[in-house]
C-alpha cells in the first residue's frame, strides 16, 4: 500500500503540471504486483485526477495536435491489446527510455544535431502518438512518447498541459474495456483504488499550484530534466528486470 500510496502521489503531481513524475509510479508499483494490475489499480485515480486537470485546464488545447495525435493514440492503444498476451512491458520501458533519453541528450547537447532530428510534424504526431499510445497501454507510460512530439514546438505551458491532459483522459477511459477483457478490471483492484481517491486529488492540486507559479522557461528546463530521469529510470528498471528476472 505505501508504494501505491507513493505512486498515486507522483502521478498527482504528474497530471497537475510536472509531466513525467508519473511515469515512476507504475515501475515502483511493478516492484509488488505485476504491471497491468498495477496500472488497473490506479484506474480510477487517475480518472479522477484527469477530471480535475481537465477543468483546470479547460480552456487551453492545441486542436491541431489532438486531431493529429488522438486517433494514432488510440490505434497504438488497440495493438497493445491486441499483443498484451505476448508481449512485456519491460521491452516498452527499454525502448522507450533509450528513445526519450536520445532526444533530451540532443536538446541538451545544441543545435549541432538539429538537421539529423525530425522536425514535429503530422508523421511526427501520427507515430509518437501511436507509440505513445501503445507504450500507455502496456506500461502506463504514454507521457515520454507524446512529449517528443510536443515540447519541441515550445507551446505555452497552459496550451501544453491542456492538451496532454486530453491525450492522459481520453487514454484512461479506453484503457477500461482494454484492462476488463485481460481480466484486470476487479472488485479488489478497483477497491484499492478508491481508497486512494483522497491521496490522488490532494497530490493533483499540489501539482496544479506548484505549475502556475514557474515562468514558461522553468517549466520546459523542468519538463526537459524531469524527463530525462524518467528515460534513465526505465532503462534502469527495464535492464535490472531482464538481468535478474
Amino acid at each position: 500500500m505505501a508504494a501505491a500510496i507513493i505512486g498515486v502521489c507522483l502521478l498527482g503531481v504528474s497530471k497537475g503540471g510536472f509531466l513525467g513524475l508519473g511515469v515512476m509510479a507504475l515501475p515502483l508499483m511493478s516492484l509488488f504486483v505485476p504491471p497491468l494490475q498495477a496500472a488497473a489499480i490506479i484506474l480510477p485515480t487517475v480518472i479522477a485526477q484527469d477530471t480535475l486537470t481537465l477543468w483546470v485546464y479547460r480552456h487551453h488545447r492545441s486542436a491541431w495536435n489532438l486531431k493529429v495525435m488522438l486517433p494514432s493514440m488510440v490505434a497504438g492503444m488497440f495493438l497493445a491489446w491486441l499483443l498484451a498476451a505476448s508481449l512485456t512491458a519491460v521491452h516498452i520501458r527499454l525502448l522507450l527510455g533509450a528513445l526519450a533519453s536520445l532526444f533530451v541528450l540532443r536538446h541538451w547537447l545544441g543545435s549541432r544535431f538539429e538537421r539529423h532530428m525530425p522536425k514535429p510534424s503530422v508523421t511526427t504526431g501520427i507515430i509518437f502518438g501511436m507509440t505513445g499510445g501503445a507504450t500507455t497501454m502496456l506500461a502506463n507510460a504514454g507521457g515520454p512518447a507524446w512529449q517528443i512530439h510536443l515540447l519541441p514546438q515550445r507551446l505555452d505551458k497552459l496550451t501544453f498541459m491542456g492538451t496532454v491532459s486530453i491525450m492522459f483522459a481520453t487514454s484512461n477511459l479506453v484503457k477500461i474495456p482494454g484492462f476488463a477483457t485481460l481480466g484486470y478490471v476487479t472488485a479488489e483492484n478497483m477497491l484499492v483504488g478508491a481508497v486512494l481517491l483522497p491521496v490522488a486529488l490532494l497530490s493533483n492540486f499540489a501539482g496544479i499550484w506548484l505549475v502556475r507559479r514557474v515562468s514558461t522557461e522553468m517549466f520546459y528546463r523542468i519538463a526537459y530534466l524531469l524527463m530525462f530521469v524518467i528515460a534513465i529510470e526505465l532503462m534502469r528498471s527495464a535492464i535490472v528486470e531482464l538481468w535478474w528476472g
